[in-house]
């Protein structure tokens, strides 16, 4: 029999469900088909490589001695230190030397070399950044007079003010600190503060290139930086932020991978800060985020590791309140983020209470900004 009006009407309405699902599944479904495209390239060329490097070893090893040595001081410096009676005297070692310079060959050498590249390629970067080594924290002290010491204290006060301004203040504050890189590239309290100011540039940059290129300038300081000073909690709360900020753009699995090394940092800054609000926070919105991932940024988990991030929205929601418990009023966002946490939870009237105590906070900063735009949102609904 024919449908009657109502019932063709509410299966059109099935209907149109269904085909808006299918469209978002294959949009889904393509994205995930791209990645999994990009990371086989990807293990490809790993593996190219180190079967490469492989059949080089095994090249060398079956021709252990050198072509022919070459007569000049560059290429056979150790053969000629060795018969000049300058060698050490170490065990094993002939009359004179000899077994020394022919043991060695430029082999040897090559590999050497070659092995000292690959264990500093942090010092590499390092010499590409104005040569500037870093110093060990016990000995920073000693390479600052009286005066210097004075300066760099007034100039943290003036970077800590300076980040805390509008727009102009932070671009000020940024080239302030590079202004003054040569001088105390050495000083952990410097270079903390310099990868924050890569992060206010990375904020306040429209960009997407440039802003690859202040997060990737940060953390690289960062990376030096926590050789030095692993128990610094701004150095890993700052390394844990660029690494969020760098991949922004990078595919999924690259994203998660991020996701994971933020986790670890901001854990370890907690460990040595308990008392900062800041900290929770982004610990809260990681949570959040992570029990918010949608359908594919599941299955690329599922797929490509082994222990994948777990978090609750109860999660989330403990780090959020904590903030509030050490520092109440800390920010905007932090409090539009417990509504929507009491709204997933099904707590309406909790929900309208945090929303209302946002609403009494000021917006200072661009998160706020985008806070209450949610705060609108929710209000609707």
């Amino acid at each position: 029999p024919p449908l009657r009006q109502d019932e063709q009407l509410e299966l059109l309405e099935r209907l149109d469900f269904v085909v808006r699902h299918l469209v978002e599944l294959r949009k889904e479904v393509e994205e995930l088909r791209n990645s999994l495209q990009q990371l086989a390239l990807e293990i490809v060329g790993e593996v190219r490589a180190h079967l490469e490097e492989t059949q080089r070893v095994t090249r060398r090893r079956k021709f252990p001695f050198s072509r022919e040595r070459s007569d000049s001081t560059g290429s056979s410096s150790i053969y000629f230190t060795a018969s000049s009676g300058n060698a050490n005297t170490d065990d094993g070692e002939s009359e004179g030397g000899y077994t020394t310079a022919n043991a060695e060959s430029d082999y040897d050498r090559e590999s050497e070399r070659e092995s000292e590249d690959e264990v500093s390629c942090d010092t590499v970067r390092t010499v590409r950044r104005d040569s500037l080594d870093l110093i060990p924290e016990d000995e920073s002290p000693l390479l600052l007079d009286s005066t210097l010491e004075e300066g760099l204290g007034q100039l943290l006060e003036q970077a800590d003010r300076l980040h805390s301004g509008d727009e102009r203040d932070k671009r000020e504050g940024f080239q302030l600190l590079l202004n003054n890189k040569l001088a105390y590239a050495g000083q952990r309290e410097f270079l903390w503060r310099l990868a924050r100011a890569h992060c206010d540039m990375w904020e306040l940059t429209e960009d997407a290139d440039e802003r690859r290129s202040y997060a990737t300038e940060g953390k690289e300081e960062l990376e030096l930086a926590l050789q030095k000073w692993d128990q610094s909690a701004e150095c890993h709360q700052w390394f844990a932020i660029l690494c969020g900020q760098v991949s922004e753009h990078e595919s999924i699995p690259k994203r998660i991978q991020a996701g994971y090394v933020f986790k670890e940092h901001i854990d370890k800054a907690i460990a040595l800060k308990p008392q900062d609000p800041q900290l929770y926070y982004l610990l809260g919105r990681w949570c959040y985020q992570v029990a918010h991932l949608g359908w594919l940024e599941k299955r690329t988990v599922s797929a490509l590791f082994e222990a994948p991030p777990t978090a609750t929205v109860q999660d989330a929601l403990q780090n959020f309140l904590r903030v509030e418990e050490l520092s109440p009023g800390f920010s905007k966002a932090g409090r539009v983020y417990i509504a929507k946490c009491y709204r997933d939870l099904g707590n309406a009237s909790a929900a309208g209470l945090w929303m209302n105590l946002a609403s009494e906070l000021p917006g200072n900063t661009k998160e706020d900004a985008e806070s209450e735009k949610e705060l609108e949102e929710m209000r609707s609904v």
